[in-house]
């Protein structure tokens, strides 16, 4: 009985769903699974297709689990949100373990969520080779669904809430997100991937000085101001790898521009073509 009400927060305690979006992920999930289980009132798993036993795991976790083809990120969000029971919604990726504190605080809000309009962000700390990292980032991940939307974008989505909006909740979302260099490399290249696409369909023009002064910009934030150079040899690659994000970035970005302007230069070339033959045409 106990168990019971630890979980449901007291009388007058305002449900939470927590909701997490899975892809072959097995050996990360149970952990943010069992992290969540002294706030959260249910654990939506939104599975995207997983061909290990990250579906059967999650089951045998009493989640409630769906499996929807993915679909991208932020639409593969909203389905999980769709599906939350509650409207109080908490956003967990497989590689995430909510802290003690963390936990408790948000169990001690619940009966307070009265007001929908307000959203409450998280610190989050992440590892690389073997060492947690000292700066992190804010980020909403508890917020109630019929006041707020996931944000449609290709990568970073998240809910779409203004800063004046949010509160700060106390603890620590440790983001256990390094497993090793290459699959570093190749999420690297898949999130560069998304953001050159998002600055390309949103129309930002490409522009050389971004590409010049943005990667040793970062570079001297990473390693100086966010004082990674206190970390060894992991807070220099981490440091390293956010250049090459940069570049990536950029370089992915140019390309896009270009090959966007040789097709519209194809295309102008060819309708030239058609109206020279239509008058070619009407002469004879």
């Amino acid at each position: 009985m106990d168990s019971v009400k630890s979980v449901l927060g007291g009388p007058g305690s305002y449900p939470i769903s927590a909701v997490i979006i899975a892809q072959d992920d097995e050996v990360r999930i149970s952990k943010a699974i069992q992290s969540c289980r002294l706030f959260a009132d249910e654990v939506v798993v939104i599975d995207g297709g997983s061909k290990d036993g990250t579906v059967q795991l999650a089951e045998s976790l009493d989640c409630r689990v769906f499996v929807n083809p993915w679909p991208g990120y932020a639409k593969q969000r909203e389905f999980g949100v769709e599906r939350a029971v509650h409207d109080w919604v908490f956003l967990i990726d497989t590689d995430e373990v909510v802290s003690e504190e963390l936990a408790q605080d948000i169990l001690d809000r619940k009966p307070g969520l009265t007001d929908r309009a307000v959203a409450f962000s998280l610190y989050r700390i992440g590892d690389f080779l073997g060492r947690w990292l000292d700066k992190g980032e804010y980020l909403v991940r508890l917020y109630n669904r019929k006041e707020y939307g996931i944000r449609n974008s290709l990568v970073h989505e998240m809910p779409e809430v203004s800063e004046e909006k949010t509160v700060k909740l106390n603890g620590i979302l440790w983001h256990q997100g390094f497993r090793s260099i290459n699959d570093h490399v190749a999420r690297f290249n898949k999130y560069t991937d998304l953001e050159a696409q998002a600055a390309y369909a949103s129309g930002k023009p490409f522009k050389v000085s971004h590409l010049l002064l943005r990667p040793p910009a970062r570079f001297l934030q990473k390693y100086f101001l966010h004082g990674l150079f206190k970390k060894g040899i992991s807070g220099f690659a981490v440091s390293i790898f956010w250049v090459m994000y940069e570049f990536m970035v950029g370089f992915k970005h140019y390309e896009l521009n270009s090959s966007g302007r040789l097709a519209r230069h194809n295309a102008l070339g060819q309708a030239e073509k058609e109206k020279k033959g239509e008058r070619s045409y009407a002469v004879q």
